[in-house]
């Protein structure tokens, strides 16, 4: 069986930057942990935003202009970035919430092996319940789960609504 690790957006702006939290830098020393540890392939997201993004329909209702290409918001934060490079990863730019390409790499990836999905990162309410969801869509037989310690929503108890709306959707959570 192989074993895919999505770690979600763990960019500066989500996590000290123009959209960052308390709650996003307290997470970072799990999810490199759990980076280290992951026995198996591992992807990382990328929001990918342009100059245009206030412009956009995300842009117009939340006006913070955040992970835009080739800014430092948009890089990975230097202690997630060291351990998926020592690791070795897949990149992933995305213009929305979920990855509509995640699917396909992923399928590519297990090339007809049996698979399970792990998921961490920021924001669980908004980035990661999206890609969670897409991929259940995608592979309802999967398992698929997320790490709880390795994951911030925008606030606390959207991370909390996060984490039961997955569980309703028969996403472990862990």
């Amino acid at each position: 069986m192989k074993h895919f690790l999505i770690v979600v957006d763990m960019q500066n702006d989500f996590v000290d930057g123009a959209l960052g939290t308390a709650e996003a830098v307290a997470i970072v020393p799990n999810a490199v942990q759990k980076i280290k540890d992951f026995d198996g392939e591992v992807f990382a997201t990328f929001d990918t935003h342009f100059e245009n993004y206030m412009q956009t329909a995300e842009g117009k209702k939340l006006p913070v202009p955040h992970c835009i290409k080739g800014t430092v918001g948009w890089q990975l934060n230097a202690e997630i970035a060291k351990a998926l490079d020592e690791k070795g990863y897949t990149a992933v730019e995305k213009k929305t919430f979920g990855s509509v390409d995640l699917p396909e790499k992923i399928k590519t990836a297990a090339d007809g092996a049996d698979f399970d999905i792990t998921l961490i990162g920021l924001c669980t309410d908004i980035c990661v319940i999206s890609n969670a969801l897409l991929l259940k869509a995608n592979f309802p037989e999967v398992p698929i789960a997320v790490d709880e310690a390795c994951c911030a929503g925008v606030t606390p108890q959207a991370h909390d609504a996060a984490i039961t709306a997955m569980k309703s959707c028969q996403i472990d959570v862990n």
